[in-house]
């Protein structure tokens, strides 16, 4: 198990020094130039070469990459060319924005999914089974932030139950920052839900088929018992590499509803950094996004060992 733990790690740290590069290299490449846009246009020229000094612009590339590579591993993601603060700073003010967010989507939709999921599987062909169908169908293809447009004009503009939008933070109170991100989340997990039940009801399905789910049957154990004691255990794989993969793409992925509801998180960081071409903070936020999904994937192989004996065996 250690020898495993030790190959995986390495295979982390790999990946993420590949992807580093790359996504240093990509920012590189975009158009438009950081001193012209901090200056604006009627910047002369001695001015610009002057920022872009300051800036380390006009190092070469590699330096430039060990350079930032180096902060990096040291804790010091640089400081941003538009807020004028330290990069890390502000990933961490907005994270406890975006992870709260992405946390109570994830348990929303997992609350909703694996029930459902599970029953239309047991039940097959019934009236859970049809709406459990309809609703992945509706969830998956209505877009986020036309839920999010509609709950803001349901509970928000009708009927008052719901701030429209911001937050207030979480030195104002549990209740209010909560009251500010339940409709966001609930915005988000309505996609995931659906495709995380259509998973597990697949999923569920497939095991119900193997031997060992037939003979629980034939000993006489009750139906409920070998679904939820042993079929959905053993069914726990595909769900979990669906969860992980969820996971990542809430946190970096609710862009479009932290705009609508115009929450301060991480993916409306990463557009206004984008807009403003604000280079250090755009490399920093991607890496950390790309981190977060390596990161994921290696602790889904972790669970992957834990739920499933079969795996640490071929391991």
């Amino acid at each position: 198990m250690i020898a495993l733990l030790s190959r995986r790690l390495a295979g982390l740290v790999i990946t993420l020094l590949v992807v580093s590069l790359v996504i240093f290299a990509v920012m590189d490449l975009l158009p438009g130039d950081p001193a012209s846009i901090m200056l604006g246009t009627s910047a002369s020229p001695e001015t610009l070469t002057a920022l872009r000094h300051e800036l380390g612009l006009d190092q070469p590339l590699l330096f430039r990459y060990g350079q930032w590579l180096a902060g990096v591993f040291s804790g010091n993601l640089g400081q941003s060319y538009t807020y004028g603060v330290p990069v890390a700073g502000l990933i961490i003010e907005r994270l406890a924005v975006t992870l709260p967010l992405a946390l109570i989507a994830i348990m929303l939709s997992v609350l909703i999914a694996l029930p459902l999921g599970v029953l239309a599987a047991a039940r097959r062909g019934g009236i859970v089974d049809a709406i459990a169908t309809v609703f992945s169908q509706v969830s998956i293809a209505v877009p986020a932030f036309w839920v999010a447009l509609l709950l803001i004009i349901l509970f928000s503009t009708t009927l008052g139950l719901m701030p429209a939008g911001g937050f207030p933070g979480w030195d104002a109170g549990l209740l209010p920052a909560l009251q500010a991100l339940v409709m966001p989340a609930v915005a988000l997990a309505l996609p995931q839900a659906g495709v995380l039940t259509r998973v597990t009801r697949s999923a569920v399905l497939d095991t119900m088929h193997e031997d060992f789910a037939r003979t629980a049957v034939a000993k006489g154990l009750a139906r409920s018992t070998v679904l939820w004691r042993h079929i959905v255990p053993n069914a726990l794989v595909p769900i979990l590499t669906i969860l992980g993969l969820q996971f990542t793409f809430l946190v970096a992925g609710a862009v479009l509803v932290e705009n609508v509801f115009n929450l301060p998180g991480l993916g409306r960081l990463a557009f206004q950094a984008l807009s403003q071409r604000d280079i250090v903070v755009m490399q920093d936020v991607v890496l950390f996004f790309a981190g977060l999904v390596i990161v994921m994937n290696f602790i889904v192989d972790l669970s992957y060992l834990m739920v499933d004996p079969r795996m640490r065996k071929a391991a």
